[in-house]
């Protein structure tokens, strides 16, 4: 029979103590109020991209095909995090169970891999676009973007599978309190009582592969298309390549800059309290941002929320 003190070390927490900022409770107020509106923004614009982007007949482009899957990567997100977060916020006990702390950093996992293949797709996309014109409708056939998705959503489920099977065997010697706002995998191994080097190898080795590939990926692609750009004569057709692009861009870089701070350091050089704010920022803020940047800069994004508001109109009219 196992003596307690084994029992202790073996044996996983039923529940998680979810810190976020209950030793500053001045921030409390604040932060549920900016987290709720966020929320509320994010489930809007992004779900007011799928809509335009499924049921308007002129964004059937493969361009639009990608954004509507970064708008529900997005949508996924926040949902997988902000309402654990929100009900945190609004109760005395800041917990969450060892299975729901498991799923949420494994399904968060999943979506951030996932993103970042997609956001190459995009880059790849731009640069047919605006490198070989002519050849576009061909190149980039609908099966191809489904194959593309397809790809990005299957391997970030396999990088996500991999972590949970390393994560989940980890040992907390009855450690249960999570310095963060939810459950994710660099916070989970820094919880762990047991030398972590293959965990802290394995993630840096796999999230290296899907955050600096796809990143080498995109800024290969806007290297041609800064030189196919440079080459055109007309000022209207360079200024409409530009716009293309330099949302995409914005997005780009709101998602891999915290991404690579995050999970791209030292583990001995991680600080639970800077983590923390970080990944509020891309698990919120940058899912709420994406789709007004998208919509303010996009001709064609803006033309077809404005007719679907029209026909929203209409219907409520009768």
């Amino acid at each position: 029979m196992r003596s307690d003190n084994q029992s202790f070390v073996g044996d996983p927490p039923k529940v998680f103590i979810l810190l976020g900022v209950s030793d500053r409770p001045l921030l409390e107020l604040p932060l549920f109020v900016v987290l709720l509106v966020s929320y509320f923004l994010a489930m809007l614009g992004n779900i007011a991209i799928i809509l335009v982007s499924w049921l308007d007949s002129q964004l059937h482009s493969p361009m639009y095909i990608f954004l509507s899957h970064l708008s529900f990567l997005d949508l996924c997100y926040t949902t997988t995090t902000v309402p654990q977060m929100l009900v945190n916020m609004g109760s005395s006990e800041k917990t969450i169970s060892f299975g729901g702390c498991t799923v949420q950093y494994a399904v968060f996992h999943w979506l951030g891999c996932t993103e970042c293949i997609v956001l190459a797709a995009m880059a790849l996309d731009r640069y047919v676009a605006i490198c070989e014109p002519l050849r576009y409708a061909i190149i980039m056939h609908r099966l191809l973007c489904q194959k593309l998705v397809a790809m990005a959503w299957i391997s970030g489920f396999g990088n996500s599978l991999v972590q949970v099977v390393l994560t989940v065997q980890l040992p907390f010697c009855g450690r249960k309190v999570l310095n963060n706002f939810f459950c994710e995998v660099p916070a989970m191994i820094k919880l762990s009582c047991a030398d972590t080097a293959v965990n802290d190898a394995t993630l840096a080795v796999l999230v290296a592969f899907f955050v600096l590939v796809p990143l080498a990926l995109i800024l290969l692609s806007y290297g041609f298309i800064a030189h196919a750009v440079i080459r055109i004569q007309f000022s209207k057709g360079r200024h409409k390549a530009l716009g293309t692009c330099s949302s995409h861009l914005v997005v780009v870089s709101l998602f891999y800059l915290p991404a690579i701070y995050m999970y791209l350091q030292p583990p001995s050089s991680y600080s639970q309290e800077q983590g923390k704010f970080i990944s509020l920022f891309y698990s919120i803020i940058t899912p709420t941002l994406n789709p007004f940047i998208y919509t303010l800069r996009n001709k064609d994004m803006k033309g077809a929320l404005r007719r679907l508001l029209a026909r929203i109109w209409k219907l409520c009219r009768r």
